[in-house]
């Protein structure tokens, strides 16, 4: 396999201790969008998602519900990859960080960074926040409570801890934020890290006393302790594809860009790029940061009573609906809203009424008027590379991150489309001019195979079902209903 030819895309790992939301299932949806490019362009892709099953928030949820934290966290395995086929994952490779591949990779992964002598134990006493399960400086508290997490109480922490020592690695990371202006994207992103570092860094806490918080990885050599839960999650990256027992697969594969949400800037672009920096591998390849889903401009949560459960919105609508609206009508890197009011709204208006609508029409009149160019269509290959029709072009926004713009450009041609039916009326010159009408919807055709084609990647399900409609000239079963 050519290195040139091949990518690493993985998610971040949903934390088990409460059900898939709208966050996950955006971030999903736009890593599966990215693959799906470049897999149609011909790339090779690791596609890499899985759960995060340590820590003390799963340990407290468990004996919450009065089970065992393995099998608690079994059973929330389970509803995460229900969840990744429901949004339509292409393949993927799943982690869990209770397997045992991935525990050993973090215990070696400890003792690399201890070698190159970057852990220490000390005393310590701190403020935390068990929400984002990190420690926080007074800059990073507002009215003394987390940002992400207001309604959870700041717990000061005083024990004896390993430490990793990320001041040591201040100017390494500024010269990888130098050397690689995209390394963190967006733009202001980038500089938001920067600025986070520049100010200076502050060793942090990588290890739990076992007799207060059993539920981790265990330290290699003291027993006494567990890993961090993200000490131990981030080196998921690197364990799923083989490291540290298989170096060819390692060196297939990685680098790896990674999507994030914007709460996890500082562990996934300081924090582990250090940790890679420490045990000697190669930084990541680029870190993706994404917004949040707000509803009503408010972040999405149970105590608010705003929440809108994904499953319950492909239930109704179906998986296409919602990556559409996942895909286009939230921003590429900012804070996006969903209502359901709104989901509704650009349902009917740019599914229903838009692309369903467009294609019953098209091949309602393919088929009436025997309209059959089945022998001179494309291949998907053609159209790729076919710079006119400018559908490898539109793509290309994908692999730029800002799969909106891509979105907005095959709606446009839907628009066209649909003012052409407008303009050339086919349903009424077939009366008057066969010749002209079988021509114009043959022409309507084919560019609604160069759709389909170029939907490929964000509505897959749909994309094949109007292939499907052209490739046996039929009517295809109805895309959207109106709601």
């Amino acid at each position: 396999m050519s290195k040139q030819n091949t990518s690493y895309i993985t998610t971040t790992l949903p934390y088990v201790n409460a059900n898939p939301h709208m966050g996950h299932a955006m971030e999903f949806v736009h890593a599966d969008a990215l693959v799906r490019t470049k897999r149609l362009l011909g790339e090779d892709v690791f596609f890499n998602i899985g759960t995060d099953e340590h820590g003390q928030k799963i340990h407290e949820k468990a004996q919450e519900k009065g089970v065992g934290t393995q099998e608690y966290v079994d059973s929330m395995v389970d509803i995460f990859r229900v969840f990744a086929q429901r949004l339509g994952l292409d393949e993927h490779n799943f982690i869990r960080t209770t397997d045992e591949h991935h525990m050993q990779a973090a215990q070696e992964f400890w003792m690399r960074c201890k070698e190159n002598g970057d852990i220490y134990k000390k005393d310590y006493e701190t403020k935390y926040c068990v929400g984002c399960e990190l420690e926080k400086t007074d800059s990073e508290l507002e009215d003394g409570v987390c940002v992400v997490h207001p309604n959870m109480e700041i717990e000061i922490r005083n024990e004896e801890n390993y430490f990793f020592k990320f001041s040591k690695y201040q100017e390494p990371l500024l010269a990888l934020y130098r050397d690689q202006q995209d390394f963190v994207v967006p733009e202001m992103r980038l500089h938001e890290i920067q600025a986070f570092v520049e100010r200076g860094l502050n060793d942090f806490s990588i290890s739990r006393l076992k007799e207060k918080m059993p539920w981790g990885v265990p330290v290699p050599d003291d027993t006494d302790h567990v890993m961090y839960v993200w000490f131990d999650a981030l080196v998921n990256y690197i364990s799923a594809i083989g490291w540290p027992n298989d170096v060819d697969k390692f060196q297939t594969w990685w680098p790896a860009t990674q999507l994030a949400g914007k709460d996890n800037l500082r562990p996934q672009t300081a924090m582990w790029q250090a940790m890679l920096l420490s045990a000697g591998l190669p930084p990541s390849k680029q870190i993706v940061i994404h917004g949040f889903i707000t509803s009503e401009g408010k972040k999405m949560s149970k105590s608010l009573g705003n929440t809108v459960d994904p499953i319950e919105v492909m239930d109704e609508y179906g998986t296409d609906a919602l990556r559409y609206y996942l895909l286009r009508e939230v921003p590429s890197f900012e804070d996006g809203d969903f209502t359901m009011e709104r989901f509704k709204e650009t349902y009917n208006a740019n599914l229903a009424n838009g692309l369903g609508n467009l294609v019953s029409r098209v091949m309602k009149m393919a088929t009436s008027y025997d309209v059959d160019i089945r022998g001179n269509l494309p291949s998907e290959e053609e159209v790729l590379s076919h710079e006119e029709i400018g559908v490898k072009e539109l793509l290309a926004h994908t692999d730029r991150f800002t799969i909106k713009v891509a979105m907005d450009g095959i709606w446009k041609g839907i628009g066209e489309m649909d003012a052409f039916v407008q303009t050339s009326e086919p349903f009424k010159t077939i009366k008057t001019d066969e010749a002209k009408a079988k021509a114009d919807v043959a022409w309507l055709v084919e560019k609604l195979w160069h759709i389909a084609i170029s939907l490929t990647p964000f509505l897959p399900d749909t994309a094949q079902k109007i292939k499907d409609a052209i490739q046996n000239h039929e009517m295809p079963e109805s895309l959207f209903m109106r709601k």
